[in-house]
């Protein structure tokens, strides 16, 4: 398989579907942090990854890879995305319709926490027909393995491009 662009990473028809495994690591947690996702579309596919240096949750790097993810394709395709994340599979799937009734506050009317990755990633999501799988991690998951990579070398190159800057 070879790397596509983002552009080449979507389907030539809708009746077509973009497979995307995700992933997010951060060392220490909160610390530096990195996310990772392998998109799939027949026999092409396209690697994301990036991070940050400073202080982050692997909460947010979770979030951030299904968002980078889902925003590299250019128009709405149906989507078969899977995450090691239980935080992220049940709030995007469960949680984010009461959040949003309730002004993003939980049920506990506490804010709801790392609003503004929720907000994306939701509005991410309205352009696709996005179905949400749980998968264990490193469990070999093959896809899961290469986006829990991915997550690492983006976590590794944000520190790299800090320490050089």
């Amino acid at each position: 398989m070879s790397e596509q662009s983002p552009e080449s990473a979507e389907p030539s028809g809708s009746t077509e579907t973009v497979t995307i495994h995700t992933d997010g690591a951060c060392v220490p947690n909160p610390g530096p942090g990195g996310w990772g996702a392998l998109l799939r579309i027949g026999s092409h596919e396209l690697e994301l990854c990036g991070g940050e240096a400073g202080q982050t949750t692997n909460n947010r790097m979770e979030l951030t890879a299904p968002i980078k993810a889902l925003e590299a394709l250019t128009r709405p395709v149906r989507v078969e995305l899977y995450t090691d994340s239980t935080y992220v599979r049940s709030g995007i799937t469960s949680w984010v319709n009461g959040w949003k009734r309730n002004g993003w506050r939980t049920s506990a009317k506490q804010p709801v926490k790392n609003v503004d990755l929720w907000q994306e990633l939701d509005a991410a999501c309205q352009r696709h027909e996005v179905h949400w799988h749980w998968v264990k991690g490193h469990a070999g998951d093959e896809g899961n393995e290469r986006a829990d990579r991915l997550a690492a070398k983006g976590l590794t190159e944000a520190v790299e491009s800090a320490k050089a800057s």
